[in-house]
């Protein structure tokens, strides 16, 4: 199994899980040009993401080009337990998609 490019860790305190993520993805906007060549860089980007505890969703946002080169993402949410499981999974422009899970502590 490859290694997921989704690095997740979550923690209660007090009743409130903080979910924080950081997902390695080149984000280009379609903006830029190839130095090189002067070619337009095509529009690659992370358009979907959503965050499932014990698979009911959580947060759900839609992204465009304009967020950065390996994104970090930290919400909260009310509920959970220690040892319950939390997912991350994100779909780009271009299809592809990658998804990672964590328990929380």
């Amino acid at each position: 199994m490859a290694k997921s490019s989704i690095k997740i860790r979550a923690k209660l305190k007090g009743g409130v899980t903080t979910v924080k993520c950081l997902m390695n993805h080149p984000m280009e906007t379609g903006l830029r040009k190839d130095k090189k060549t002067g070619n337009p860089i095509p529009a690659h980007f992370i358009q979907d993401v959503v965050a499932k505890h014990n698979d009911a969703e959580v947060m759900n946002a839609q992204w465009s080009g304009s967020v950065s080169k390996n994104p970090y993402l930290a919400f909260k949410f009310n509920g959970g337990a220690s040892g319950d499981s939390v997912s991350i999974s994100w779909t780009d422009n271009k299809g592809a998609s990658e998804s990672a899970t964590a328990k929380i502590k």
